[in-house]
């Protein structure tokens, strides 16, 4: 019999009902980073079917996940897979599962922090931010000057004039959070 409180739980947290999905593969067929991942995202949702929490967990996927919905916006059942790979992101933290990618788990809190605090990604803050926790002040530093000349990376963020509406999102959420 297969155990029901992982999709119970993902259902909660990601506020989609993954008993819909019946594995056209749409999704794993339009995800840009399905071809690194183990499973891709039609598969994930089928072992949250199963309730294979560890596995899960422990796998790539849930931290190789662009977060672009492209698989949402190609599921017939509306399925937002993003939010799924979120929840999962969440209990793996909650859980204290350590990440499978290296430096994943640091990037995901980095980046939550930026919007928290912003509002909005700015993607500078982002990547100062990250490179100084992580102290691989270095790598991939040879991409950086072709994407500030191109304007792919504003050195100066937008804030948000709501961005205190932002931050009440993330702390009326973070009792949610908690709770997994």
């Amino acid at each position: 019999m297969i155990d029901t409180t992982l999709i119970e739980r993902i259902n909660l947290l990601s506020s989609q009902t993954i008993q819909l999905c019946y594995h056209c593969h749409k999704c794993t067929a339009g995800c840009p980073v399905a071809s690194e991942m183990t499973y891709g995202p039609d598969r994930v949702l089928r072992l949250v079917q199963f309730g294979e929490k560890e596995r899960l967990l422990a796998s790539h996927d849930i931290w190789l996940c662009a977060g672009c919905e492209t698989c949402g916006t190609r599921c017939p059942n509306e399925i937002d897979i993003a939010r799924v790979m979120d929840a999962l992101r969440q209990i793996a933290i909650a859980e204290g599962v350590r990440p499978a990618e290296p430096y994943a788990e640091k990037f995901h809190k980095t980046f939550l922090f930026i919007v928290q605090n912003m509002g909005r990604m700015h993607e500078a803050s982002l990547l100062a931010a990250f490179k100084l926790w992580t102290m691989d002040l270095l790598s991939d530093m040879d991409s950086a000057p072709a994407m500030l000349l191109k304007g792919k990376i504003p050195l100066l963020p937008h804030l948000l004039k709501g961005r205190g509406d932002v931050r009440r999102i993330f702390e009326e959420t973070s009792d949610v959070k908690r709770e997994t």
